[in-house]
């Protein structure tokens, strides 16, 4: 471990150009979020060798950090401006919070292991990212007090979309999240048009299960 480079910018530079710019993910800020922001950070010290991998990884309490194109992939999807109020469903190792800060102007993340939102809230004090509030709770009901979000962002799969979510969106408002059962889920993105919501399916993914009242 002591060999490690410092700062691995040569591995986020040939992460963005294989995994994310190779594969589709053609938004400049996106692109420009990912080879600023240190991936690595946001892992355990034993996996930081493969931060930059393409797969995901475990962060502990049987959760993991998603692979970077799915995280990219999602991000991209939202079509984030810079003036947005953005809400993160399963705040885990912090780094999609990260990655979202450097796109809209608020980020609130919920995260269920107070542990874990410990640990991401200490990263992104050492990274000095400002924008980014984090909340101890059931994110299947989202965070009603600083609602509502003009995209909302689900980093853990739910049997069905819930109803609080939907709710907390502001009219024009985006989500994306992966929808289905162990082994089967769907990611899909959801647009509220008034009071009315039109959706559409993406792509197969694996994500941990969505723990809590409108989860699993």
């Amino acid at each position: 471990m002591a060999n490690l480079p410092q700062d691995f910018l040569e591995e986020r530079k040939f992460m963005v150009a294989r995994q994310l710019r190779g594969r589709g993910i053609s938004d400049r800020r996106v692109l420009d979020a990912f080879e600023t922001i240190p991936r690595h950070l946001f892992v355990p010290a034993e996996h930081r060798i493969s931060a930059y991998a393409d797969n995901p990884l475990p962060i502990g309490f049987n959760q993991t950090i998603s692979q970077p194109f799915i995280v990219a992939y999602m991000t991209q999807t939202l079509e984030l401006t810079g003036d947005e109020r953005a809400l993160e469903v399963g705040t885990g190792s912090g780094y999609q919070a990260a990655i979202l800060s450097a796109l809209a102007a608020e980020v609130h993340t919920v995260e269920l292991i107070p542990a874990l939102a410990e640990r991401a809230a200490r990263t992104l004090a050492c990274l000095g990212i400002s924008n980014v509030f984090i909340h101890v709770g059931d994110g299947s009901q989202g965070w009603k007090a600083s609602a509502p979000y003009d995209a909302i962002i689900v980093s853990a799969a739910g049997p069905r979309v819930p109803p609080s979510l939907l709710d907390q969106l502001v009219d024009g408002g985006r989500m994306i999240l992966p929808v289905g059962e162990r082994g089967g889920q769907i990611l899909e993105l959801w647009r509220r048009e008034g009071e009315s919501f039109s959706h559409e399916t993406l792509l197969p993914v694996a994500f941990v299960p969505l723990r809590g009242k409108e989860g699993v």
